[in-house]
């Protein structure tokens, strides 16, 4: 399993912590410290798409309008704190935020 996240991030913390409480430890990836790979980052666009994007971020926020319209692979490639989180990737299957749909996925709940 590969954990794509911020240390900073409060449902990063939560996920890790729930998935560390049933006994999987994931390979952590901090998106600012480590970075994405270019195969990870298509792989998460051709995934999630847009939805990739975390519009309610401090990051977004401070992009401009032509910034915002961009493509949504370059936008991470360039700030990769945009990147809605975590993005867990476990078997080829992957899931993006820590909603009820990720943690059934991953806790089996």
């Amino acid at each position: 399993m590969r954990f794509f996240g911020l240390k900073s991030c409060d449902s990063c913390r939560k996920a890790l912590k729930a998935l560390q409480a049933t006994g999987i430890e994931p390979q952590v990836i901090d998106v600012r410290a480590d970075g994405v790979s270019d195969a990870d980052r298509a792989q998460i666009i051709a995934q999630f798409g847009d939805k990739a994007i975390n519009r309610a971020s401090t990051t977004w926020r401070g992009l401009s309008d032509d910034e915002k319209a961009g493509d949504p692979a370059a936008l991470l490639a360039a700030h990769p704190t945009l990147m809605k989180r975590p993005v867990i990737e476990a078997d080829g299957q992957w899931s993006i935020g820590w909603k009820a749909d990720a943690q059934a996925m991953h806790l089996g709940a």
